[in-house]
């Protein structure tokens, strides 16, 4: 099948979970299809973004949309009652582009990532599939819950509409899929049961242990100028890591991730390393004794946790992030907390209990193992596309 696929990200290099999540689905997808790929753009490209998705896409289109066409169209979004991302994202010009696209290239069906991409679609006659990924209202409503007053109805207005954009959506597409269970069951539709389920995964070769000294007590990575990682960074620092300083004085935190913000940056200190990007997280990880990500805000399947898993270290993770990963047991392939306490308290358990340590970091290795690959997930996308075939 010829599968023309629409991100409103370039899915290269793999800072963010979106970009994660697409560009192996293209490489799982491109050994049975024939893949052409579009992606919005605001930012500059990676030089060797095209040249390693073509590995895999037989053209890649790269639309750009420029910063005063981004704010021009938040406003007409925000006067007309659209999510105000969906205008970020959206462009006369790059729709004119697409639709150029899809004309010479007649694909037979095409897969899109995010609703924040589906007036690029709407009026296309072709069979078409949506991956909502996270349920983006849900996030936004978390944020409105945390965010200071002077913005709580900026936030509420967007998850009004983004309701009702994930609503629409199912009524534009074939098929929906989405991470998890938990997060299809907060799509404010009541035909949601038919979203299809389609797991992220973990290359396990990329993130095997790597024999290497130990520098840090504990890490967390992830995106630092994305909003929950910044509020899960300052609640790290801020309100466990104090609880934790009696007990292990010298005890040494990497905050990991591309472009942290001014927030995060300000968390650095003698105790807190903020790295900034890096080459390899798994060697970032295999310098680190255990993974921590106190996340409140956010949707879906954290990626960061299974990367962890996979190199074979002990995770603590709230409620929030835990539920995601289906028949993960707390106690039994990581450890799930609700308060500083709760969190100063975990980390006190493995910093001290080597069996304990032990058994958490071999269970949650065979629990990714055995829930998370990338060619087994995408695999069922690949059905529920050629399904939708007359």
């Amino acid at each position: 099948m010829k599968i023309l696929v629409l991100l409103s990200r370039v899915p290269f290099p793999l800072e963010k979970g979106d970009k994660l999540r697409a560009y192996h689905q293209l490489r799982v997808l491109s050994q049975e299809h024939e893949i052409y790929l579009v992606a919005l753009n605001d930012s500059q490209v990676h030089p060797k973004a095209v040249e390693n998705l073509s590995q895999f896409c037989k053209e890649v289109h790269i639309l750009n949309i420029g910063k005063i066409v981004q704010l021009w169209n938040m406003f007409l979004a925000f006067i007309s009652g659209k999510p105000i991302q969906c205008g970020y994202f959206y462009s006369s010009r790059a729709k004119r582009k697409f639709d150029e696209i899809v004309g010479r290239v007649n694909p037979d069906h095409i897969y899109c990532q995010l609703v924040r991409v589906i007036d690029y679609t709407k009026d296309i006659n072709v069979s078409k599939t949506l991956d909502y990924q996270d349920v983006l209202s849900k996030g936004m409503l978390r944020r409105k819950e945390l965010a200071p007053f002077y913005s709580k109805p900026l936030f509420a207005m967007e998850y009004r509409r983004l309701c009702r954009c994930e609503r629409k959506a199912m009524s534009l597409f074939d098929n929906c899929t989405i991470i998890t269970a938990v997060d299809r069951d907060l799509i404010p539709h009541d035909d949601k049961k038919s979203i299809h389920v389609i797991p992220n995964g973990v290359d396990l070769e990329q993130f095997a242990s790597v024999q290497i000294s130990k520098e840090y007590d504990l890490i967390f990575a992830g995106n630092m100028n994305y909003a929950p990682n910044i509020d899960a960074a300052e609640y790290l620092v801020k309100q466990i890591l104090p609880l934790l300083k009696n007990d292990f004085p010298t005890m040494k935190l990497a905050i990991c991730g591309a472009t942290p913000s001014a927030r995060v940056m300000a968390l650095a200190s003698e105790n807190v390393v903020v790295t900034g990007w890096v080459d390899s997280m798994s060697e970032y990880y295999a310098k680190s004794r255990i993974f921590i990500a106190p996340m409140r805000l956010g949707t879906g399947l954290q990626n960061k946790l299974l990367e962890a898993m996979a190199t074979r270290l002990p995770c603590i993770t709230s409620q929030l992030a835990g539920r995601p990963l289906e028949n993960a047991r707390d106690g039994k392939e990581l450890l799930i907390c609700n308060s500083p306490q709760e969190y100063a308290d975990a980390v006190r358990m493995l910093m001290t209990n080597a069996e304990k340590y032990r058994e958490l970091s071999d269970a949650g290795y065979d629990f990714v193992r055995s829930n998370y690959n990338w060619e087994t997930t995408t695999a069922k996308l690949s059905e529920i596309i050629i399904g939708t075939q007359k």
